[in-house]
């Protein structure tokens, strides 16, 4: 790959803003818009904010962590950089595609490809009934809400709330409760990435939501269909050695 098609990008923090000082004295970065490289700088929101700006792009994502833990990132080293790139492995992250309804008749339309998230408004519980394929499988899930994650977001917010880690090749959607109260064992499901959510939420007056699919927030929905969208997704280039798939493996046995 010349160095003639690499741009990049980074976030405002000090660390990134360095970074880019130091590379940017190696490397004639051109505009990102003539790239078919993009080195990204900065940590884990920042990545995914590159995912949503270059899905779809002939583009390839190469990020090197600026940021606190990087799980999305490589490791930030300063020389090599161009064959670091060269010997990278290319990997495609499908995202989940959010269609949420509210009462005036809105539809709104948005993708994730961390989760798709079911937050509670109010004091009390949200009700919500969750239908996978067309078909009743919670009648009335009582929580402070419910997610839906992809393999690459199944460390971040469905981590915290005690989902399953899942291998990146796996092929499977987490279906996540938050603080579930009834059914008191239910504690979240496996489903193929082929699955088609539906939740209805019940008593939206009384018992209001919002939904979230990564950074786009729909509030007070009523009805919300999630599944996986195979015709978009991000070109994402790991060290090898160090792919995605190895980073998921190696989250479940740190100690």
């Amino acid at each position: 790959m010349p160095s003639s098609r690499i741009a990049c990008v980074h976030s405002e923090t000090s660390p990134a803003l360095q970074a880019y000082e130091v590379l940017s004295g190696q490397i004639n970065f051109i505009p990102v818009e003539e790239a078919e490289v993009v080195v990204a700088l900065g940590g884990d929101g920042f990545m995914l904010r590159c995912f949503h700006q270059f899905v779809n792009q002939d583009v390839q994502v190469y990020g090197m962590n600026r940021g606190t833990i990087g799980f999305l990132m490589n490791k930030y080293k300063e020389e090599g950089l161009l064959e670091r790139i060269l010997a990278a492995k290319e990997e495609r992250i499908y995202p989940l595609k959010m269609v949420a309804q509210t009462a005036d008749g809105k539809t709104h339309v948005a993708i994730g490809f961390n989760e798709v998230a079911i937050i509670r408004q109010a004091q009390q519980s949200a009700n919500i009934r969750v239908s996978i394929n067309n078909k009743v499988r919670l009648e009335n899930l009582i929580c402070d809400g419910i997610l839906v994650a992809t393999p690459a977001g199944s460390t971040a917010y469905n981590l915290s709330a005690r989902g399953p880690i899942i291998p990146i090749g796996a092929n499977v959607l987490a279906l996540t409760p938050l603080n579930p109260f009834r059914p008191r064992r239910w504690s979240g499901a496996l489903l193929p990435q082929t699955a088609i959510v539906d939740f209805e939420i019940l008593d939206p007056e009384n018992r209001p939501v919002s939904v979230s699919a990564d950074f786009d927030e729909v509030k007070f929905p009523i009805n919300i269909k999630v599944q996986e969208d195979r015709s978009q997704f991000v070109k994402v280039l790991f060290d090898e050695g160090h792919s995605l798939e190895e980073r998921i493996i190696q989250e479940q046995f740190l100690q």
